[in-house]
């Protein structure tokens, strides 16, 4: 971990202490660069999806009654006694 000196600005820090619900400042800054990271990350993720040609012809078939997974039996097989 390292460890800084920084200027930040008040409004701001209680501002997204706020919005994270931290109760310190270093834990609304952690939390702050978290976001962001992960943010980037899902982008990352996004651009690798939209960067594959993907068919999904058919595919729409393929969940209704009759084609893909029998759910039929899923309230049963999940122990619920009254699925209706």
């Amino acid at each position: 971990m390292t460890r800084i000196t920084v200027d930040v600005n008040d409004e701001w820090l209680e501002a997204a202490r706020q919005e994270l619900g931290t109760t310190t400042k270093v834990a609304t800054i952690n939390a702050a660069l978290e976001a962001f990271a992960r943010r980037r990350k899902a982008a990352e993720i996004l651009a690798a999806f939209d960067s594959v040609e993907m068919d999904f012809e058919g595919s729409a078939d393929a969940w209704r009654y009759g084609g893909g997974r029998d759910l039929s039996r899923l309230a049963e097989d999940a122990g619920v006694a009254d699925a209706a």
